[in-house]
Order: structure tokens, then sequence, then C-alpha cells
């Protein structure tokens, strides 16, 4: 690999590591390594079709020339997307700041309380601006969140037997696609209507209102919602947060459910995403909502702690009964909205909604004085012009000057202003609407209606009112990042999360104006850059994994599962084969995916594992002789949940096709194929891409994710739509899984600059040495670790999962424990019974050096010894390093140490802990006082300070 190579920085050892790495394991080559790991009717024959590598300031050009092809007009489109202004202190130390996006989901709660705290900051906000008792740590997007809420209305009222759920006809169009996508594969009818007027002869379960509407009607919705109360059903609100600081909040009008999107809270268009999609609800629905939600707890010595309440992932308990199949957030994007809150706080809030009212407003009175008519006379920020025939002369004469406005219908034209817009902007618009000499109005009517104007009070915690100058803000950031165990501090080694680095060349461009400033529905045409972007990287995802087309629209693995799955139901369909309708899934699979396959109104038929983790070959053909003329798919991971490449893989590839089903391949374990072995090439039929595992989005402290689904050619026919923005080569009959078009489409430069800059040798190379660190670390923690699976020669995959059910068997030490331990080194713990219980699953990948694994090994060997000094009876059961930790600094700035081992071993047990230290600020929390007392509202200050 040439010296500037890009693959020289992504991967972590060199070529002395690797030589020695090699050597202890027995190999003389990378080569012989992945020819006794990898079986050989699987491997590829060709090179993968990409380019050669770039380095870090070849690609950075390239890609600044295709963004400079994509033309940022000022948008007026609306329909839930407005420009904003991104607070640079937010900007630079959260969005740019790797403390905050490598950070991963807090499932260990003891080392992320700082984005926990911010994402409890970020419910508060929801809820306090939608006047709702609860919400969660937020959804995907507006559309998910809208499905979200017609299913969970649906579980929620067993006694009412409708399958009907309506929605009003004046909702954003792709929130309407996205729930009547999911309605249609539940069974469920929607219809759209006028609530005003269609609901006194319906029976139905929910419906859906927005507020204000999509071509901005401001009406009193309690009226509304009384009659859909009356009916036995419940009621969801759309609404626009921004609106709701001078409006009556949804919440107080008799709301069941409230959904929208963060998006004009601080975070770019970003040609549709990432946004974070919110969700409130009231007190009663919090054990039946879908996504994490926030709670206050407290740890081992009673101080105020944060975790995920209610946090055992439901999909893995209770599977295809579970509430929803996402298992993820937008928890970067949530983050940064609440920041955005709390550095303008109420008073900053009510000035940014106030100017943009009252710009709408003028422009109102202005175009009314210019003789056009208003389709509605109240609004807040959207209005909708009459034009009648002059709609096309309108809309060309915006162009030029380079604003883009909404078509709505044949005879009108929407326009929706934001905290951008200024008297210059609405004077431009009122010459392009036809006036030689416009005169702004100085007093116009607000388009609120007076009974609907806020008078409660909101964000009066003491968060959303300190810290409203950037020292201030920028200090409390940097304490909150302080907290938390990120990639910027140390390996995070998490089996089946991938946690690479996000190299910052690949980041740059997600802050690029030409990418952040786009609107998802603005003319094509002025897209060109990001079109480029789109064939190019679904040509690299096609290589990579032997597809023959992408799809770039799911926004998280939980939708790529969901639509590769439609996929797969609308080509049985078009078959004739209605009657397919099983989804044969191992008892190791992931949780999502019973999930999912719920959701497309599957059945899901668990096929055994055999004793070393494969699928049983002998069950899984009784299953498939038994369902033979109902099995439509089945749903396998490759390298499998347990860390191995399965030999049989090609076989149960062939059974299942020829039984009639098709094989879906979860693409969590990709990091494992690229440039090796493509699914696609091997048996699959679709399969979904992980973007935030093997190819470098960020986690995001949970979340931005992305989820393309790759398919075979039979099956790019039934590839998701998009009701607005034609997305080429698809049939709107295959329904909409995500909001946009292309989902989080400003987060695809990063995977499109790491493919890029690693080219057909990096990309094999990266696979090599991520199995190559797997197997060195399973080989040297197996001395004082049973590793529990392992392929054919005695090598793993890209993780390996060691076994403590033997080790707490001898020594009363849990996998837990030692999770928790491995904080005092400055470790986030590896996936914990998952999926296995009582083990611990490790993925340290290729981006981590020898030394780094040598470090974790150290601290893993230092564990396993202080296990045996319980079991000798050396330390009492109830008193030893590994049940009370973590150590934090008030546990040895006690006066106070009636332990049997030194503070020294406690909090520095290894010598390199002396250079530098991170320290828990929570002891261990207690999950069950945390569940039995929700609370996922923010506390007051003082009550983090120990009395």
């Amino acid at each position: 690999m040439q010296q500037d190579h890009f693959g020289r920085r992504h991967i972590g050892p060199d070529a002395t590591q690797t030589e020695a790495m090699l050597n202890t394991l027995g190999v003389s080559s990378l080569d012989e390594l992945i020819a006794q790991t990898v079986p050989a009717n699987i491997r590829n024959s060709d090179d993968l079709n990409l380019d050669t590598g770039l380095t870090e300031q070849e690609a950075l050009a390239e890609i600044k020339a295709i963004a400079s092809k994509n033309q940022v007009f000022t948008s007026l489109i609306g329909t839930g997307y407005y420009d904003t202004i991104v607070p640079p202190v937010v900007l630079r130390n959260v969005l740019e700041n790797p403390g905050w996006y490598t950070a991963y989901t807090p499932y260990q709660p003891e080392i992320s309380q700082g984005r926990l705290e911010a994402l409890l900051n970020y419910q508060q906000m929801v809820m306090d601006l939608t006047g709702m008792e609860i919400a969660n740590a937020s959804l995907l997007d507006e559309g998910t969140a809208a499905a979200e809420a017609m299913a969970m209305s649906k579980r929620h009222l067993r006694k009412n037997k409708s399958t009907t759920f309506f929605i009003d006809a004046d909702c954003h169009p792709q929130t309407i696609a996205v729930v009547q996508t999911r309605a249609e594969h539940f069974g469920w009818d929607i219809v759209l209507g006028n609530p005003e007027t269609d609901l006194a002869d319906l029976e139905f379960f929910g419906a859906l209102l927005q507020y204000p509407t999509s071509t901005g009607k401001v009406i009193d919705i309690a009226p509304i919602i009384k009659q859909v109360h009356d009916k036995g059903a419940l009621a969801t609100v759309a609404g626009d947060l921004m609106s709701m600081v001078l409006m009556k909040p949804a919440g107080e009008m008799g709301a069941d459910i409230v959904v929208g999107s963060n998006q004009r809270f601080g975070v770019p268009m970003g040609f549709g995403g990432p946004h974070a999609g919110f969700f409130a609800f009231r007190d009663e629905f919090k054990r039946a909502s879908p996504g994490r939600i926030i709670g206050v707890s407290i740890d081992s010595h009673g101080k105020p702690a944060l975790r995920m309440a209610m946090q055992t992932r439901e999909q893995h308990i209770r599977r295809e009964k579970a509430n929803s199949n996402v298992c993820t957030a937008q928890a970067l994007l949530a983050i940064m909205s609440q920041f955005y809150a709390a550095y303008h706080g109420p008073e900053g809030l009510k000035a940014i909604a106030s100017q943009i009212h009252t710009l709408t407003s003028t422009l109102a009175a202005g175009l009314q004085n210019q003789g056009f008519a208003l389709r509605h006379d109240t609004w807040f920020d959207t209005i909708t012009v009459e034009v009648g025939d002059k709609q096309s002369t309108i809309m060309e004469r915006a162009l030029g000057q380079r604003i883009n406005l909404r078509k709505v219908g044949d005879d009108a034209i929407g326009i929706s202003l934001d905290e951008t817009s200024t008297e210059g902007l609405v004077t431009d618009l009122l010459i392009v609407f036809g006036s030689e000499q416009p005169v702004l109005s100085d007093n116009a009517v607000s388009g609120i209606p007076t009974e609907l104007v806020r008078s409660s009070d909101f964000l009066t915690h003491e968060v959303f009112n300190s810290y409203h100058s950037e020292t201030e803000m920028m200090r409390y950031m940097h304490r909150l990042e302080a907290k938390d165990i990120a990639l910027n501090l140390s390996m995070i080694p998490l089996g089946s999360c991938t946690m690479k680095l996000n190299a910052a060349a690949e980041m740059i461009p997600v802050t690029w104006p030409e990418f952040g400033d786009m609107h998802p529905f603005a003319p094509i045409e002025q897209a060109a850059g990001y079109t480029e972007l789109f064939e190019s990287l679904q040509q690299q995802l096609e290589a990579c994994t032997g597809y023959d087309a992408v799809s770039l629209q799911p926004n998280a693995g939980s939708q790529g599962e969901y639509a590769g799955l439609v996929a797969i139901k609308k080509y049985h369909d078009s078959r004739g084969d209605h009657q397919r309708n099983i989804c044969l899934i191992p008892s190791s699979a992931h949780g999502t995916n019973p999930a999912s396959a719920h959701m497309v109104g599957y059945k899901v038929v668990v096929v055994k594992c055999d004793d070393n983790g494969n699928v049983d070959m002998a069950d899984l053909q009784d299953k498939c002789d038994k369902h033979s003329e109902q099995l439509a798919a089945i749903m396998i991971t490759y390298p499998s949940t347990h860390g191995v490449f399965e030999e049989n893989v090609t076989d149960i590839c062939a059974l299942v096709h020829k039984h009639g089903g098709q094989v879906y391949v979860d693409g969590a374990n990709m990091n494992a194929l690229v440039g090796l072995a493509g699914p696609g090439k091997f048996g699959g039929d679709v399969s979904h891409l992980n973007l935030h595992k093997t190819f470098c989005i960020p986690h995001g402290g949970g979340g931005p994710g992305m989820g393309p689904i790759g398919v075979g050619a039979h099956l790019k026919p039934f590839l998701p739509a998009h009701p607005v923005q034609n997305v080429p080569g698809t049939d709107i009959a295959n329904g909409t899984i995500s909001a946009a078009p292309w989902g989080s489409a400003s987060i695809l430069p990063i995977s499109w600059m790491y493919i890029r800059m690693m080219g057909r040798e990096g990309m094999k190379k990266a696979t090599e040495i991520a199995i190559l660190n797997a197997n060195y670390l399973a080989r040297k923690l197996s001395d004082h670790y049973p590793v529990l699976y392992t392929g054919k020669n005695g090598f793993i995959a890209h993780e390996c999962i060691i076994d403590i059910r033997p080790l707490k068997d001898a020594s009363d030490i849990s996998e837990e424990d030692i999770a928790k331990r491995l904080m005092d080194f400055g470790f986030h713990a590896p996936t914990m019974s998952f999926p296995v219980a009582g083990t611990l699953m490790i993925e340290p990948t290729e981006s981590e050096s020898k030394a780094e694994l040598d470090r974790f090994i150290e601290a893993m060997v230092t564990i396993r010894n202080e296990m045996t000094k319980v079991q000798n009876g050396d330390w009492p059961l109830d008193n030893n390093p590994l049940v009370n930790a973590p150590h934090t600094m008030d546990d040895v700035l006690n006066a106070e140490w009636d332990r049997p081992y030194s503070r020294e071993t406690a909090v520095r047990p290894t010598n390199w802990l002396k250079s530098h230290k991170y320290w828990p600020t929570v002891n261990r929390i207690d999950n069950v006082y945390g569940d039995r007392n929700l609370i996922c509202s923010c506390p007051t200050m003082d009550s983090y300070v120990d009395e």
C-alpha cells in the first residue's frame, strides 16, 4: 500500500504488527488466514469493480467537484423542511466533534451520562413544546413517527375492531405515503379526507391531523380531537415545533400522540436528512411506545443517574410481537436540536418564531394588496396563494431569482418562510408575483387566531435558561462530552456494531452548504451533484455486495430489513404467489428480523441452530418441506450472529430457493465480507447494508444510521419510490419507506469518501485486517476465557463470543461485572449477553492497531486474574473491584475506604492508566429502580448535588 494511500490511515496495524499477529495465529500470510477462515465456495474470483483508491486530498477535490454541481437556491418549499441557522458553537463542538459523533448507543449508561443528559433535555424540549406528558429520544423521521403512531394506536385500542385509519388529506405528502405503505402490509385501510367534515359517518381506530396543515391552515383541532375520541379512536397530531412556540400546543388540545421533525431546530435540510423525528404521547402509553426513552434512576450510592428506561431491547425478548422493529434513533440530531433550544432559550425561540410569523403575515398582506387570494385566512409560516393560470409564469420568475416555491395543484403556489427569511426576501417575492414597487405593511394582521395563541410557559428548566453566551454553551457541551467514552478516547469493542474509524476526511463534506442547504424536493435539475453522488455510491455498493441494484432510501438497518421484505412480498405477489407468508428465521438472528417480518404480515417460523451456532440443516429441511407452498423467505445473518462463517451457506440458499422462497441476508456483518465474498453472488436475493457499520457513517451516540438495500435483478422493480421527488427506476405502487426520497442524503458522502479513498485494494485489505484483528484477539484471550464458537479450522470471522457462564459458576462474577469493570480501564464494554445470554461478543475492527488490541487484552487478563482472586476467597463475593465497578472519583476521595483492595487497584489497575485516566461520573446504575419509578423529564440541577 503506497505511502500516501488513505488505507494506511484507516487500517490500524502496520506491516510489522500484521506479521506479528499472523505469527501468533500460526499462519504465514493474510491469504492463508483467509483461506482457512472464509469458505472457498463463496470467495470472490475477481477483484472488486472499484477504482484505485485516492489520497484524502484527491478524494476531497473530487467530491468538491461533485458538490459544486448542486445549485443551492433559497428554499421556500416547506412541507416539513426549512432552512435553519446551525449555531456555530453547536456546529463546531457537536456536529464536527468526534467526541459526540463517534459515541455508541448508551446501552452502558455509566459511561454515557453526557449524551444521556442531552437526550433527556431533548425529551423535555419536545414535551414542553408539544404540551405532552412524555416523549421518546427520537425516531427516524416525521413519516416514520406518524407510522409508528398509527401502529401504537391500533395496539392500544384492543376493543376497537376497526381496521381503518383516517389521515387529513392536508398532511405532508411524504408522511401520507409512509403511513399508507405501513398500513398496506398490516392489512389496514387508509381513508384520506377533510377532518372537519368527513369523520361523522366513519368508523376508525385512529386519525392523523397536521397542525398547521401542509398548505398552511391553522385551525382549532380540539373539536376534531373530541370527535375522534367520541368514536373510541386515538388522535395523532403531526405538529411543527417552531409553530408551537407561538401557537397553542397540540397536547393542550387533547392529542394522544404528537409527532413531527426537529429539523428546523438547527439541523440542516441536507436533501432530506438525517433529522430526528419526535414522538410525544400520553403517559399511559409509555410501556407500548416505540424507540428509546431516557429515564432518571439512581446509582449504587443513591446519586441521580440517567439510563435508557426499559432498555432491554424488546425485539430480542418479544421478537415478532415487539412494539416496533425500530432499535435505533437519531441521537446526534436530537442532541443538536436541544442545544439549539438551550442556546436560544424560550425568549430567543419566541423571537425567532415571531420574526417568521411577522414576515409571513407581511407577505400575505402584500400579496392580497396585489389582488391575490389566499387559500386560507390563517397561517403560521406557510401561505398558499391562488394564482390561476399564472402558476407557471410565477414559478419560472421565482427560479430566475434563485427561489424555489411549491407548486400546489395546477393553480396555486405554496410559500413557507423560515428563520433565514428577511424583509428583503419578502420584497423579492412580491416582485416575483408582479409588483413593481412593493411597499411592506408595518401592521400586517396575524394569521394565528386569538384563541390559538399560546399562553402556557415552556422550557422553564434551568438547562434552557443558563447557556445563552457562547462561552457558557461551549463549556456545557464540553462537560457533557467529557462524561462519555467515544472512539476519540479508546477502542469500542462492541460485537455486531462495528465501531470503526470515522475519518475526518470522510466527515468534512457533510457540513458543506452544497450538500447541507438543499431541500429534498428542490427541482432535481438543481441537484445534479447529488444525482451523481447517488449513482456513484450505488455502483460502489453493488460492487461491494454482488447485487444488481441498490436503494438508498431506508434510513436505518431496521428500515432496510423492512424495505427488503416489502420487495420480497411485492415480488411474490407479482407472480400470483399471494399465499407465501412464512418467514424462516434462525434462533440466533438479530431481534429486529422477526419484528420486521411481522410488519409485512409474515408469520415467523424459527429454525434451530446446532451446537456450533450454525443453522441446523436437518431442521431447515423439515421446515422447508412443511411450509414449501407458503415459504416466502429466510432471513439469515452472514457471517452468522455467532461470529463464524457457516460452511453451508450456499446450501441454505439453494434449499430455500428450491422451495420458492427468497433469501434475505442481514448485512450487519458485511465488514467480514467486502472484497472477499458478495451475498448477491453466493445466493442472497436482498441485503440491507448498515452504512453506520461497514461503511463508516458514525454512530452518533445512537444515530444517524443508514440502511440501504441491495437486491438481485428480479427484485429491482420492487424498490421503494417517493410521491414527491421521483426516484429513477421505481414504481410508486411499491410504496415509500422513508420520508425523504434518498433517506439521509447528506451523510452519504461519508460512505462515498470511504470507498473512494480505500479503492478496490483497500476495501479488501480492510476486511482481511478486521478478520486478523478479531482472530488475534480471540487467540490471546482464549487462554483466559472460553471462546464459544469457531469455524472448522478453529478461526472466527470478524468478531468472537467469549463465554462467561462457566467462570460465573466458579466465581459468581457475571458478564455485567466484567462490562462495568472495563470502564475503570477506560474501555467501553463488548456487546453483553447477545446473541447468547451470559457471554460477551467482541469486535475489534480493522481500525485498531496491535497496540490498542494489546491494551484491551491486558485489561481483560487483569480482570480474569481479579476473578480468580474472588474465586480463591482473597476478596469477598460482595466486596471486590468487579462487583463495585465502576469506581468514581468520589469513591477514591472518600476519607473512609473499607474495601479489601487499594484505591490504586480500583482506579489504576494497569500502568498505562497513570498517563491518562477516564473517570466514570456515576457508580453502577440501578436499572430496576429506574423502571419502577419511571421519570423521563429533566430533574432540577440541585438533585445532582450530593448532599
